[in-house]
């Protein structure tokens, strides 16, 4: 994905409100070989980019006076109640320097496998993104995972699911983590009926209890 950023001649608070005001927002690119660089974007077009998921988790291409740099999008910070951007960190990528990025998940085939279409299940997404390790070359968009031969009783572990080439998760010491569980429907609707039902019964009997004492 490709995004245009323009060199920001001043910084600090004064000249980042002044920036915000006339519709731009403030950034920096670091790392690499170069130095860092102040620069600012056009802020709806940075908002409207920021609601797409590549642009979170792949190399993108910034043009900045006609020069084309690989970066990625390390840091976002947003205002605290208005919709506004108040400033971006990016990274320049090496192409022989492994990255560390989270990348999404993205789950298909539970309404085909037998635990929701048979067994009154449904898939539970523990985790919705892994971070991995790899070459820039190698990074993906998005990893797809298939679920349709979950079953009742069972969970998809990281060690269930495909990798891309060159691709290597990051756990943090956890031992092959679960991905999805699989959790029984109907006897969550069981308890929360059960519990209506006793409910129920004890707003039944406040009156009773109420008329009794009333008669003594």
């Amino acid at each position: 994905m490709k995004f245009v950023a323009f060199e920001r001649a001043k910084q600090g608070t004064g000249a980042s409100r002044r920036l915000r005001i006339t519709g731009r927002t403030p950034g920096i690119v670091y790392g690499g070989e170069g130095q860092p660089e102040l620069i600012e974007l056009d802020h709806n077009a940075l908002w409207h980019a920021l609601k797409k998921e590549v642009f979170h988790s792949s190399v993108l291409d910034m043009e900045l006076n006609g020069k084309e740099t690989r970066v990625l999008l390390r840091d976002v910070q947003y205002h605290p109640f208005k919709q506004q951007v108040l400033h971006v960190d990016f990274q320049r990528v090496t192409a022989g320097t492994k990255l560390h990025m989270k990348v999404p998940l993205h789950f298909h085939g539970d309404e085909n496998s037998p635990a929701v279409k048979l067994e009154g299940c449904i898939a539970n997404h523990v985790m919705t993104e892994i971070e991995v390790l790899c070459l820039p070359r190698d990074l993906p968009e998005f990893i797809e995972v298939d679920l349709s031969g979950l079953k009742k009783g069972t969970s998809l572990h990281l060690n269930d699911i495909s990798l891309p080439k060159g691709v290597t998760a990051v756990t943090h010491g956890k031992n092959n983590p679960v991905i999805v569980s699989v959790v029984v429907v109907s006897s969550a609707a069981e308890v929360a009926g059960a519990g209506e039902g006793e409910a129920a019964a004890a707003t039944a009997e406040a009156p009773a209890a109420k008329g009794k004492a009333g008669k003594k």
